[in-house]
């Protein structure tokens, strides 16, 4: 067994204490209460981390959860030089409510405190010994050196020093600040102004206790293993004539060789060195990777950064994660470790627990901080993404239970169903499907989570996503239906070519798609009033076209542009600035106070921009997404109805046609489907939906309308051609017919010809009003 050797301690009045062998095993850093060694003890109870106020304690728990002091810790240094200011000494003394500030000069910048609830110090060498030996308050951050205080002896040879009405209170009991100890057993120590040495209680007279020794007695030593000198007592560990290079500390903590490793931080080497030919890790690093709990803890004791990270942009808590080492995810986690840091790559923590399958490890993670179950890495994938993609069911199944989004796209467009068809696991797709992952969602290559397990040649999937009504004529971009996309003769491919069969026999009864395949989302038109066939005297296109020169400015140069890298979330996006603001929200949607009387001119991000092609601010330019039908109305010809329930300010649809100048539309006989520009900017134009349209051409005239008309930019920013979109002006209901008020100046003209028949009862173009 490999054991440690304290050795002896030599007291002030000359005696000798003897210590004995104490086995590494039992350095149970779980059961902190059970340490019997003073020196482990220490060792232990120092973590120098924090616990939310919001947890909930039980008094198994106390030790583990209470708040302890971050004494022994010091900020990296920034590489910037002092100030005139900060040259002196910030350490404020407290002698019986009398503040006196220190003046002496200091000589490290790195900054010091007792807790995080207390402002960074700058700190002499004196004041710098004081903090590590506990002699400032956390609670206030007034040191404790002369007047009367309180002082815990957990040790006896150990002394932590704060105000009475600074102890920590859990549950209605006081603890010391520093250590987590009842505070019934800490004593009121009094000491003179002159005298700066650790006391006796007066209330408590007996044998002086031994001295702590300050680092300004160990010049030799650096601040930063002044922890580790202070809870081993140097006289016990005292450097072997022996040299070790730095690196040894790295390889000693990789190997777990706790002995070697503290008297190497004894000896005082770094414990933030950067170990050359591995990726310039640290220590911790090291120790963390391989689950070495106790040097994790001797590290950050010694000052080890929590968050340094490697070549690779990776810290300490994300080589545990990797390794599934929870027992250090846990510890690195108290002592404050970031949660939210993200690597060369864009991992997150979870990102990597998630890849691996580490169920624990995620669980506990989503524990500490949900909010970051969305996070997107480099690639635009979440941590569920990665789950799926290695088939870890049950981590993916957590991830659906606490809120992930299935249908979060990545930087090809790829939702989560993508990747489910990609691996191949039928049931997670099932999962997905049942967390209403959209089927027909397409990539940037056109493809549907069916095309992918059609190429793939996942039977499973494909038999699932065509259960579940998966378009099989859908085309990609390459013009290509998922029966293009499999091998010939396959399972897959009978699979498809049988459900093709079937589908093309029942396309000869069922409604069929009015847009041709050129929607994300297929239109189907339906007729159940008359004999009237589907509409064919139109070419349906998805944008506006011209059929006359027109000079359209679309040079890219010419573009104003944003170059956010924030999702377009903050007031300083350029395009969000031409609008007045970004007025879309998280889900694409205008807001309940968006103006529909006189709506504000929306500019989106376009190609130019630096954001990405996912970003908030991008909607109109994304297509249809609403699902509608095209049906026959009694009254009013063709016309248009959702057929989901479609709340406030979604984007429904563009009008799309000709676009034509206001003296070519005067030539046209039929002028039913013009729609002016009204852009107050140069000659006027209309878009003509007559020959050239889209949906939009079949949207009727409602006296209280539900739709709301918006000029909006895109790929170019001519101010003479807007976009003509429609959002929802109200929520709509499933089976609604959508349409807009097309204004007083239109039924001027055509009321000697018709009239309107909405059927509303506050229709103020009837025939009962002309």
């Amino acid at each position: 067994m490999n054991e440690f050797q304290v050795g002896e301690m030599e007291s002030e009045e000359g005696s000798h204490v003897e210590y004995t062998e104490l086995a590494l095993d039992c350095l149970d850093l779980k059961a902190q209460e059970e340490l019997v060694a003073v020196i482990c003890s220490e060792i232990t109870r120092c973590a120098c981390a924090g616990v939310a106020a919001d947890v909930e304690v039980t008094e198994t728990d106390l030790a583990e959860e209470l708040p302890l002091c971050c004494c022994r810790m010091e900020t990296p240094k920034s590489g910037g030089s002092l100030s005139a200011l900060d040259q002196t000494c910030m350490a404020m003394e407290s002698v019986d409510g009398m503040l006196s500030r220190c003046q002496r000069r200091v000589m490290k910048e790195e900054m010091m405190r007792p807790s995080n609830t207390v402002h960074l110090l700058v700190l002499c060498e004196d004041h710098r010994a004081g903090m590590v030996k506990h002699q400032c308050c956390p609670g206030c951050g007034l040191f404790c050196r002369a007047g009367s205080f309180m002082e815990c002896r957990p040790y006896g040879s150990i002394s932590h020093r704060f105000h009475r009405d600074c102890a920590s209170i859990l549950k209605d009991h006081r603890f010391c600040p520093h250590c987590g100890e009842d505070a019934s057993g800490a004593k009121v120590v009094t000491v003179p102004k002159a005298d700066q040495s650790p006391s006796v209680p007066r209330s408590n007279p007996g044998p002086p206790l031994p001295a702590v020794p300050t680092v300004a007695t160990l010049p030799s030593v650096p601040t930063t293993s002044a922890s580790i000198l202070m809870a081993l007592d140097d006289e016990n560990l005292k450097p072997k004539k022996v040299k070790y290079p730095t690196k040894q500390l790295y390889i000693s903590a990789k190997q777990g060789d706790l002995q070697k490793v503290i008297h190497l931080l004894v000896d005082g080497k770094d414990p933030n060195f950067l170990m050359e030919g591995q990726n310039k890790r640290t220590p911790l690093h090291a120790a963390a990777s391989e689950g070495h709990q106790e040097i994790c803890h001797m590290l950050v004791q010694a000052g080890a950064n929590l968050d340094m990270f490697d070549e690779e942009q990776r810290t300490p808590l994300m080589a545990a994660c990797e390794n599934n080492h929870l027992d250090i995810v846990k510890y690195i986690l108290r002592a404050g470790a970031s949660i939210s840091h993200k690597d060369i790559m864009g991992f997150t923590c979870l990102h990597l627990a998630a890849k691996l399958g580490h169920y624990d490890i995620v669980n506990h993670l989503l524990s500490k901080a949900s909010k970051h179950i969305n996070c997107q890495d480099d690639g635009g994938w979440t941590p569920i993404t990665w789950a799926i993609e290695y088939k870890h069911k049950e981590l993916v199944h957590l991830l659906l239970a606490r809120g992930a989004d299935v249908n979060i796209r990545d930087k090809e467009e790829n939702v989560c169903l993508h990747w489910a068809a990609l691996s191949g696991c039928d049931d997670i797709a099932q999962a997905l499907l049942e967390a209403q992952c959209d089927l027909n969602a397409v990539n940037i290559h056109g493809d549907s989570p069916l095309h992918v397990a059609a190429r793939e040649q996942h039977l499973e999937c494909v038999m699932l996503f065509l259960s579940r009504g998966a378009d099989i004529s859908q085309r990609n971009r390459d013009g290509e239906t998922a029966l293009d996309c499999c091998k010939c003769g396959s399972k897959v491919w009978m699979a498809l070519n049988t459900n093709k069969k079937l589908t093309d026999c029942y396309a000869l009864i069922s409604p069929r798609d009015i847009s041709r395949g050129y929607e994300a989302v297929p239109i189907p038109c339906v007729n159940g009033v008359d004999s009237e066939p589907c509409p064919e005297n139109f070419k349906y296109i998805p944008d506006s076209c011209v059929t006359s020169p027109l000079n359209i400015d679309r040079d890219i140069t010419h573009l104003q542009h944003c170059s956010c890298t924030d999702d377009c979330l903050s007031s300083t996006c350029m395009c969000g600035q031409l609008s007045l603001r970004c007025w879309y929200d998280s889900e694409g949607r205008l807001p309940l106070d968006f103006c529909q009387r006189e709506p504000p001119v929306l500019f989106e991000c376009n190609h130019a921009c630096s954001c990405w092609r996912t970003c908030r601010n991008r909607v109109v330019q994304n297509g249809l997404r609403a699902r509608l039908q095209l049906f026959r109305t009694q009254k009013m010809g063709w016309g248009v109805k959702a057929m989901q329930d479609i709340p406030q300010g979604t984007f429904i649809c563009e009008y799309v046609g000709e676009i034509i100048t206001d003296a070519e539309a005067d030539k046209r006989e039929n002028d039913s489907f013009l729609f002016t520009l009204d852009n107050k900017v140069g000659d006027v134009h209309c878009v003509d939906a007559r020959l050239f349209g889209n949906i939009g051409r079949f949207i009727n005239h409602l006296c209280e309308p539900n739709l709301l008309a918006v000029r909006v930019f895109t790929m170019h920013q001519d101010l003479r051609f807007p976009r003509i979109a429609f959002f929802s002006s109200k929520p709509i209901k499933a089976g609604d017919q959508i349409g807009f008020d097309y204004g007083d100046s239109y039924w001027r003209v055509k009321s000697k010809s018709f009239s309107c028949q909405c059927g509303s009862l506050k229709c103020r173009h009837s025939a009962a009003n002309r």
